[in-house]
């Protein structure tokens, strides 16, 4: 097939926001990374931060219905090269940093196709290619410019797009209606663990799993005592020998191995880093309203921001586990975190010290973690089914795109 380079079809605009103010300037809203990032479609609706800039700079750079706006610069090279098609647009609309706006000239082709030629994974491939960059990766405007397009009549690419918006449409609602099981079910064992670790009763209402006292409703028999009791923070650190592998805390699953290629890693210098050991609990102090604790199996090394816990020989380790990445624990943290950002609220060692912990019997406790290991291990082998299926669908819809938009596949 032959194709036709990008800069033959569109103006190609390097977005440079200047973040300084001066009286000149007026007051824009950004279509950000994360603005692209998240949405398929930009809109005028979706709900832009504010910055200002340059009448010359919102002139050549303001956002139109029609155009397409693609990430140049990031932390990794998955996440560069990602379009999304501008549906609708207000006059104070401009693309902001690590942004490149691409104008097509319509009388050579449809804004749409464009769209899903640029989402194919042929051009995933060449921007993955094409990339440079250490701590991040860019792709120079050179290369964006020779990016190669098929070339196709323009009625072909109107039923080309009009094929890809109502096909693709039909996986991305299967692949919500899957995103949607995968809360709900995670959202019942938060239930279950709730009702388990606090002596609940089966018939305790939503507004019972979440009291303004965090130890309510538990029962008479099971004391009561503070984390600052029975928790001791661990002060060990790697030094010149790493203990073991990079581990991270998982909102959903816990201490796990870090396998993460992209975003933050590990320092070159891991002197500083804290050593976990299997029945410590770690905990990110930042991240304790979205479930950012555990009780790790692995021996490793985590942030030196996170902090490790000895548990004392009253707890069973994964009583303690379920016990606090439970949703009333989570609502707990929520509400005694301080911090400007959302999310970013930091909980501090002495107000953890002072929170309140049930402590049940260490029989009830190994009891209460045996039938919530087996719960969630019926869960966790649902979720796998779940997300097995969903990769499936996401290969097929990158599939898709990539036949029809190079011809493999004809749309009648």
């Amino acid at each position: 097939m032959k194709k036709v380079p990008l800069w033959s079809l569109v103006d190609i605009r390097p977005s440079n926001v200047d973040k300084k103010s001066n009286p000149s300037e007026s007051t824009v809203r950004l279509v950000n990374y994360t603005d692209v990032y998240h949405n398929q479609r930009i809109t005028a609706s979706l709900d832009l931060m504010e910055a200002t800039a340059s009448a010359d700079h919102i002139a050549r750079f303001g956002v139109r219905p029609g155009d397409i706006i693609i990430t140049k610069d990031s932390e990794t090279s998955d996440d560069i090269g990602i379009p999304a098609l501008v549906e609708s647009a207000s006059d104070d609309m401009v693309c902001a940093y690590h942004l490149s706006l691409l104008r097509p000239y319509t009388d050579r082709v449809d804004p749409q196709f464009l769209y899903w030629c640029l989402d194919s994974s042929d051009t995933k491939g060449y921007w993955l290619t094409a990339s440079f960059g250490v701590t991040r990766v860019s792709i120079p405007i050179g290369t964006v410019a020779r990016l190669p397009i098929p070339e196709f009549d323009r009625d072909a690419q109107r039923k080309i797009a009009d094929y890809l918006d109502r096909e693709t449409g039909e996986i991305d609602a299967m692949l919500a209606q899957l995103q949607s099981l995968t809360h709900k079910l995670q959202e019942r064992l938060r239930i279950v663990q709730t009702r388990a670790v606090f002596g609940l009763a089966e018939s305790a209402g939503r507004r019972g799993l979440e009291p303004h006292s965090v130890l309510l409703g538990i029962p008479d028999h099971w004391e009561r005592t503070k984390f600052g009791y029975d928790f001791t923070e661990s002060t060990e650190r790697n030094g010149d020998h790493p203990a073991g592998p990079l581990l991270s805390i998982s909102e959903y699953r816990g201490v796990e191995l870090n396998t993460r290629t992209e975003g933050q890693q590990a320092s070159l210098d891991v002197s500083k880093y804290r050593v976990v050991h299997p029945g410590q609990l770690a905990a990110n102090m930042m991240w304790l309203n979205h479930g950012g604790l555990g009780v790790s199996s692995l021996t490793g090394h985590i942030s030196p921001d996170y902090k490790a816990f000895w548990i004392s020989d009253r707890f069973e380790p994964r009583y303690v586990h379920h016990l606090f990445r439970s949703s009333r624990y989570i609502d707990y943290f929520a509400a005694i975190a301080t911090g400007v950002r959302p999310n970013a609220q930091r909980v501090t060692k002495t107000v953890l010290d002072a929170t309140p912990v049930p402590l049940p019997p260490l029989d009830e406790q190994v009891r209460i973690a045996d039938e919530l290991d087996e719960a969630s291990g019926r869960v966790d082998a649902m979720l796998a089914k779940v997300a097995d299926l969903k990769s499936l669908l996401i290969e097929r819809r990158a599939a898709l795109i990539t036949d029809v938009v190079t011809g493999k596949k004809e749309v009648a």
